[in-house]
Order: C-alpha cells, then structure tokens, then sequence
C-alpha cells in the first residue's frame, strides 16, 4: 500500500498540475474516512503519511473533558479515565492514541477514491480561483457550457469554469447551452466547497465595465464614474465627473448620436440609463439626479442623514417615479434618505411647525409672537438652543440687543429647570407623566414636552417617523420609545 500511495500521488500530481501536499492531504482524509468504519460509534481519527516512504500511522483522538462537558464516548474521555492511559493529561487537553491500519478491502478502497477525486477536485477549484483573481471585479467573456434550474456553468476557456446564479441575471435574460455572454467576474465561498468562480450581471459594476469598453475616456480616467445606483433590467443612475473641463462627461457617455449609451443599454437588456453630473453638494447632486423634475426647496439633516425634498405639484408623480423607483435611486446615487412631497404640503408643514414652534416660545419665555418668530426664523426653536447659545449670536438678531438676549438666555434655563423639576415630581406618583415610560431620559422628555407631547398617552399615540421628525433620534430607538409608551395597552 505504501508504494501505491507514492505512485498515487505521482500520478495525481502530474495529471493535473497539483502540489503533492495537496495529493498527500486528500489520501490522508480519504483514508481516516475508512479508518472510521471500523467503529460503531462517532470517532476522531488521524491519519499522517511519511511522504518520503508512503508509510502510514493511523491514530484515534479523545478531547478530554469534565463531567458537566461529558456528550459522547467516541469522542471524549473523562478526566480519570484519561489519567489511566496518561498520567499527564489535564481537562482541555486531547489524548492521541496509535491504532492498527486498516487492511483495504474493495469497499473501503473506493471510499478512499471518492474522497482523493473530491479533494482534488476541490484544489482544482482553488487553483483556478488564484488564477483568476486578478480578473475579479472585471468583465470576462464565457460561453454556456450547462443550464440547471438554479444556475447556469460558464466555460471561461482555459479549463475554467465559473457559476452563474439565475439570481445574478437580469429579470427575463434566457441563455441556452453555447450561447456567448458577458459577465462581471466575483469569488464567492460556497459552503464545504471551498472559493468559486462566480459571475454577476446584475451588479453595479457590471454597468461600469460596459461604459469602459464603450467610453475611453472612463478607460483612461478623464472621465471618472462616481456613482452607480441600479435596479437592474429596468433603470440605472449614473453619476459622472470630469478630470478635464475641457470635456463634457454626460456627452461622452452618451455618444454621438446615442451610440455609446445605447450600446450598453443593449447588452443589458434594453435598461434605461440615466448619467447625471456628479457634485461634492449632496443636494446639487440630488438635484441632477432627480431632473427634470423641478426641486424647490431642499431641507437637510445631516444628524439623521435626510433630505426633505419639496417638488412642484405637476413633477411630483416623475420625481417618486414608478413604484418610488426615482426616489429609491437617487437616494442610493446621493447616499441621503430622501423623503419627497410636493410644494404646498412642504408649506403648509413648515407653516405648522412654525406656529408650534412659536406658540411653545410665548409660553416658554412670556415674550409676544414677534419676538418668538424672529428666533425661530434664526433657528433658536427650542429652550436647550436658546439656553447654551452666546448673549453676542442673539443680539445680532435684527431688534435684539445684548440685553434682550441675557433676558432671553435666563428666562430659557428657568422654564428648562422648571420642567424638569415637574417631571422629576411626577415621575413616581404619576403613571401617565412622561417619566414614567421605561428607558425615559430627562433631556428627551424635555425636548418632547417643548414639542407639545406632555404625556404618557401623547408618546404612545405617536408614529415612528412622526417621532423622529419631532426629536432627533433614530428610528430604532423612536420604535424602541413608542412600544414601552403602550406597554400599558397590553396590561391585563
């Protein structure tokens, strides 16, 4: 047998390319598989090959553990038990003992054959993997060698294969055993199996490598693809820069005439693509993202990552676009989440919460609503703004003076202690307050009384997103607030 295995691993190595330790790794396995037949219980076994004679030990290990860790016989031993073979041995510690080879009869030999072909077959995969991987991320040429249900195997020449998932296909592309396509090559894990070549034609890069080949001045980085949003088969945003002013990047995209976008809208099935100017201005950028639908005013929250977006009446349906898709795109092109309505309801809902804005202050501070729309205007909207803000920024507002905003400065941190006094008071005998909802942190509930929810009841009534449009925190944690608000809904 000794012999047999040298010349296995001879043979094997030169058949097909591979290490011998690669050769050697797959004998040792496939012959610790049949070793463990010999046992009617679950075993460890070890198998080491001499690589210079082909001699082989086979040995069977035990992981030596405690009572309360004790599952199975085959595979552990208990601490006295262990003792008695080794002296030495400690719980955490394995023991290895020498066992008699198996004698290979014609079974155990072509169990030790399928797993030596697996295993080669495996390193094969792997060699072709390294092969290739500097090819990944790239558009490679294949042809359809076979079609299952699930996937289909592309022949890449040179004796490598790769897969491609019908997952990773445009929706509705058919190809057929010898049909030629072009696919963005990536690696993929595939469970007890080792790296895969894998190809995608849905991904974002799939739409870059086509307007290289078609564009030279992207192959040669005068023109620079910024950002790829794609909803593949359907529509793609394309957001592109200039290194040279010279050049017109969404012209050269297009080509004359069409003919270079047209011939990447081709091969991906007649995908409809939009390429916009990118700009470092995320509201520019959205609003050459979102064209020709007309933007009139732009509010963002850099804290939340959000963009409120009013657009004219007549362009609002082409600025959500079909199913939100124009929305959705433009979000991932801009990297903000967006949130679109029309002109007279962005109105209409500045006005409201001006007018909150403005009724809190009155109350708040006893000044009159002049004095409170003039500090709104300028962004103090709510006491903590007001209370650390500087005398000298206030009394730049026009009609303020340094003696106005003292004024104005103290009677903020008063009504900020005397809230917070009110809510400290009521936070034991009083279920409804909202100190009284599990979690409640004194600043929140301030800033939630300042916004007109004074209870319990008013939290829980609230939505997520109207939460967080109210105080600044995250959906999670506005989810989180809410469901302890209505706790007491559920109480028996």
């Amino acid at each position: 047998m000794q012999n047999e295995i040298l010349l296995v691993a001879e043979a094997v190595s030169s058949e097909k390319g591979l290490p011998k330790d690669s050769i050697f790794d797959a004998i040792e396995i496939a012959l610790a598989a049949a070793t463990k037949k010999r046992y009617d219980t679950d075993s460890n076994i070890e198998v080491q090959i001499n690589k210079l004679t082909g001699e082989y030990d086979s040995f069977r290990i035990w992981d030596v553990v405690s009572e309360e860790e004790f599952e199975d016989t085959g595979l552990q031993l208990l601490l006295d038990e262990a003792k008695l073979k080794d002296d030495s041995l400690e719980i955490g510690s394995t023991h290895k003992e020498k066992i008699e080879n198996i004698a290979f009869g014609r079974i155990a030999a072509q169990a030790a054959k399928q797993v030596i072909v697996q295993k080669v077959r495996e390193a094969e995969r792997a060699q072709v993997v390294e092969r290739y991987r500097s090819f990944i991320g790239e558009l490679v040429n294949g042809t359809v060698k076979k079609v299952s249900r699930e996937f289909l195997i592309i022949d890449l020449g040179d004796g490598a294969e790769a897969i491609l998932s019908r997952n990773e296909l445009i929706p509705g592309e058919i190809f057929r055993i010898g049909d030629r396509l072009r696919a963005v090559l990536q690696e993929e894990e595939r469970e007890n199996r080792g790296p895969q070549l894998a190809l995608s034609r849905k991904c974002p890069e799939m739409v870059s490598e086509l307007f290289k080949i078609e564009v030279p001045e992207i192959a040669e980085q005068v023109i620079e693809i910024k950002a790829i949003a794609r909803d593949p088969g359907s529509r793609t945003k394309i957001a592109v820069k200039t290194n040279d002013n010279r050049i017109d990047p969404v012209g050269a995209c297009v080509g004359m005439r069409g003919s270079r976008v047209q011939a990447v809208s081709s091969e991906l099935g007649n995908e409809r693509l939009d390429i916009v100017i990118w700009d470092d201005d995320p509201a520019q950028l959205l609003i050459n993202s979102m064209g020709p639908a007309e933007i009139t005013s732009i509010v963002l929250d850099e804290a939340k990552g959000t963009m409120e977006v009013a657009v004219t009446q007549d362009t609002l349906a082409q600025a959500i676009g079909k199913s939100g898709q124009n929305v959705r795109l433009s979000s991932q092109i801009t990297g903000w989440k967006l949130n679109v309505i029309d002109q007279e309801s962005a109105v209409q809902k500045g006005e409201e919460e001006s007018a909150t804005t403005v009724k809190s202050l009155v109350g708040y501070l006893d000044v009159d609503e002049d004095v409170a729309k003039a500090l709104a205007d300028q962004g103090y909207i709510n006491l903590d703004v007001i209370s650390s803000a500087s005398a000298s920024d206030i009394a730049n507002i026009e009609g303020f003076d340094e003696e106005i905003a003292e004024l104005l400065i103290g009677r903020s941190k008063e009504a900020l202690l005397t809230l917070a006094m009110e809510l400290t008071s009521g936070k034991e005998g009083d279920s409804e307050d909202l100190m009284s909802v599990e979690g409640m942190e004194m600043s929140i509930a301030l800033e939630l009384n300042q916004k007109g929810i004074t209870d319990r009841e008013e939290l829980a009534e609230q939505s997520v997103d109207e939460l967080i449009e109210i105080i600044d925190i995250s959906e999670e944690e506005a989810a989180e607030l809410i469901m302890k608000a209505r706790a007491h809904w559920f109480e028996d």
